[in-house]
């Protein structure tokens, strides 16, 4: 293509996001030029209806393009794409970058903040709103045109301990966000916000702020909700999952199961009124958030239709639930758990007492990483399978009572690792097959209806397998493999964008030459 031809492109694309901005109602079914919310979709399947990049030509898929971050933070986002753009994140930084050509339309950067900076996931799209979480616990509306800052509101006071990485989750005219903090006092809170005004709509906690109705002296805090939600638009509810209780390794100050902590959620996103719970870890003493992705399907379960709701949760066992009830229908475990004495008649495991964390030591599975954690798994309909970054680690769990109220008593992570990707039978939680990918990956997982799985191993290799028996056909080195591979196709053409360290690389098949007529 050339320079001029280039430079069209680039002109029109920024026309484009003047003309249009976002649609609310894109997010109920996105179109295939389309990536317009964190998960593709309001499911969180992560799974694309693509089928022009197959099994059998995959092998020729090339690099269309790359952008260079500058910066030292791994991009572990899922870049948002609407109207031709492509809007991706790292802590403090934005970029809206022209999606044919990776070229930078703008950037906005965040003024420097004590903030903790682990990494972030992404950002949001409203009309031609494009909203970004910061790490000092802000929420930023910038200007999809141009990025020049329209409002900045705190979500949380930063000063106490709060942090934020979520990529927010638009739900018609609500801006539903969470924080992160793994300091005692600090309860999980969840904020839905007036996209246009920034104004405060509703505050759920999901455990009591110490000094208000519901709180218990001593009690358990935490259940932070920083990974971004699924939704239901039939039954108009939100399912979110929550963090680990605090102190954190400390159960003996926090007796009870500590609810709503290590749970999926279902609420009601023009209220913020819980409709249900279900507990994955009750009285957690490991470090065991259930943020993990609540991903919605509408299929079969034991010969009925049902809408179900699946979670591999990052204590090592796979859930499935009727997301209209909250009922466990399947509890199973998809990665080594040595934790757990039985699952009760609601399906949750009981903890093993003797597992708990003690003076001497403990060797528990799942180790402090999970047995899966933020990277996003991806349901492929065909195969019924969900594929999951799992990991069988072992870890040696301490504690000793000098440590006082606070936790982080102590935990090894070195004992064991071993990461593989996983297709688990929706129904049965039954492994179809399983892909040794080294000692565990941050790289999410990604479908399409053509039969292939995109993901990242721990050496830093963008993967390509078939599907249905986790074969690899395809790779390619880009260093370390983010969180959200998407894929979307323009003018014709599919491409594949993700993250590898600072880079955002774009793949996608050789363009094909336009035919000529011979002239008589």
């Amino acid at each position: 293509m050339t320079r001029s031809a280039l430079s069209l492109l680039f002109c029109a694309s920024i026309a484009a996001v003047h003309a249009q901005g976002l649609d609310p109602a894109m997010l109920l079914k996105a179109a295939p030029d389309s990536w317009p919310t964190y998960h593709g979709d309001y499911t969180g399947q992560r799974h694309s209806k693509l089928t022009q990049i197959t099994p059998d030509n995959v092998r020729q898929l090339t690099l269309s393009w790359a952008f260079q971050t500058g910066q030292a933070a791994q991009i572990k986002a899922s870049p948002i794409l609407v109207n031709g753009i492509i809007y991706v994140t790292t802590p403090d930084n934005m970029w809206a970058i022209d999606a044919r050509s990776g070229r930078q339309i703008w950037r906005y950067t965040h003024p420097k903040n004590e903030g903790f900076h682990i990494g972030h996931r992404g950002a949001a799209i409203y009309k031609d709103f494009v909203y970004l979480t910061t790490p000092d616990a802000r929420l930023v509306a910038l200007d999809a045109r141009d990025g020049k800052v329209r409002w900045n509101v705190e979500i949380e006071d930063a000063r106490r301990g709060f942090w934020s990485t979520m990529a927010p989750l638009v739900v018609r005219n609500h801006l539903i966000v969470g924080v992160s903090g793994d300091f005692d006092n600090l309860p999980g809170t969840l904020k839905s916000f007036d996209p246009e005004t920034g104004k405060v709509q509703w505050t759920f906690y999901s455990t009591p702020p110490p000094g208000t109705a519901g709180a218990i002296s001593g009690g358990a805090t935490g259940g932070q909700m920083w990974i971004t939600g699924t939704y239901d638009p039939e039954l108009n509810l939100v399912y979110v999952g929550t963090g680990n209780p605090t102190p954190v390794l400390n159960g003996p100050v926090r007796p009870g199961d500590n609810p709503w902590t290590c749970s999926i959620l279902a609420l009601n996103p023009d209220t913020g009124t819980l409709a249900w719970g279900f507990q994955a870890s009750p009285h957690d003493t490991h470090d065991w958030d259930a943020a993990e992705v609540p991903v919605l399907i509408d299929a079969p379960f034991n010969g009925q239709p049902r809408k179900l709701l699946l979670q591999a949760s990052r204590n090592g066992y796979f859930f499935v639930l009727d997301r209209t009830t909250g009922k466990n229908l399947l509890t199973t475990p998809f990665a080594a758990a040595n934790w757990a004495q039985e699952i009760d008649k609601d399906g949750r495991p009981v903890p093993d007492p003797a597992k708990e964390p003690a003076r001497d030591g403990r060797l528990v599975a799942p180790n402090e990483g999970g047995g899966t954690n933020y990277r996003s798994p991806s349901f492929d309909p065909k195969t019924g399978t969900l594929i999951v970054s799992a990991v069988d680690g072992y870890g040696i769990y301490f504690f000793k009572e000098e440590h006082g109220d606070y936790g982080w008593a102590g935990a090894d992570y070195g004992v064991y690792s071993k990461g593989f990707l996983r297709a688990i039978d929706y129904q049965t939680g039954k492994l179809r097959w399983q892909h040794d990918i080294g000692s565990g990956s941050g790289a999410g997982v990604l479908t399409t209806d053509s039969g292939l799985t995109f993901t990242g191993d721990s050496t830093g290799n963008l993967l390509a397998l078939r599907t249905s028996d986790g074969t690899t056909l395809w790779h390619s080195a880009i260093g370390g493999v983010g969180n959200g591979p998407i894929t979307y196709e323009l003018d014709g053409r599919q491409f594949m964008v993700v993250g590898g360290g600072g880079v955002l690389y774009s793949f996608a098949l050789p363009e094909q030459p336009r035919s000529t007529q011979s002239s008589r």
